[in-house]
Order: structure tokens, then C-alpha cells, then sequence
């Protein structure tokens, strides 16, 4: 199975940024420990911080086969434009979030992408995409 990541903003600055929040590994070493976990599944990967770059690659990617993960970062909780491209395309997309965003500020407890995703796994620091992974491939093994 193909499955895509797709990060949002400030997620490049991962194990540099809020360590006690995102704790303290970047996302490239964490994904070379995914890959090496699912050798059987081919991982790819994107990080943009711009809203219209994310909405682009859900586009490329979610007509093909795939499943997509994606940390939409802050545009979770404001972009009805990731929530529109999300729906328009048939790939099953995982939202995804390192802290729990409903014990953080009152504006992240809403997401304006979740009821466009299949699922969503949050808290679980980087392993939140491990099951969001693992929810995909169940899914695809399951249709």
C-alpha cells in the first residue's frame, strides 16, 4: 500500500520547536523508524507550511491509491479549504495530531477537517501516525 504523510506548518521544525509539547526527534528520523516498521508498505512524505501547497499535494495524491495521514498543524482549526479538498478526492485521509488538542487552548479543540476524515488519532505524540498507519492498512486489508 502507498500511503502519504502530509504535514502542515511549523511541523518541519519538529524535535527543534515546544520539545516538552512535540518532543525532542525530527520528523524525517521518526520516519525512517516507520518505514523500517512497515517495510512492506511504501511511506511517502510532504511538509508544507503553505495552506494551498497541502491542498495541492491532497489533489496529486488523492485520486490515486492511497491512504494519506495528515498533521494539518494549525490550519486544523481554521482551513474549510483542507475540509473541501479532503472530501473531493476518494482516498481515505487520517487526521492527525501529536498533543492532545482538546487538553491545549480553547481554539484547537475544534477541528474544521475531522468530519471530512475517515478517522482521527490524537495525543499520542509522534505515535499518533504509527496508528493512523496502522488504521489505514487495516482499512485497505478490510475492504
Amino acid at each position: 500500500m502507498d500511503i502519504w504523510i502530509i504535514n502542515g506548518p511549523n511541523l518541519n521544525l519538529l524535535g527543534k520547536r515546544e520539545k516538552g509539547v512535540y518532543g525532542e526527534l525530527s520528523f524525517e528520523s521518526y520516519l525512517e523508524t516507520l518505514r523500517a516498521r512497515y517495510p512492506q508498505h511504501r511511506l511517502h512524505y510532504y511538509q508544507s507550511n503553505v495552506e494551498g501547497e497541502l491542498i495541492n499535494k491532497i489533489h496529486e495524491c488523492g485520486f490515486l491509491p492511497v491512504g494519506i495521514v495528515l498533521n494539518a498543524g494549525a490550519y486544523t482549526h481554521t482551513s474549510i479549504a483542507l475540509s473541501d479538498a479532503i472530501r473531493a478526492v476518494p482516498a481515505p485521509v487520517v487526521e492527525v495530531h501529536i498533543s492532545n488538542i482538546h487538553a491545549r487552548e480553547a481554539y484547537r479543540h475544534v477541528s474544521m477537517i475531522a468530519a471530512a476524515c475517515a478517522g482521527s488519532v490524537v495525543g499520542f505524540g509522534l505515535d499518533s501516525y504509527r496508528l493512523a498507519v496502522e488504521a489505514l492498512i487495516e482499512k485497505e486489508a478490510n475492504k
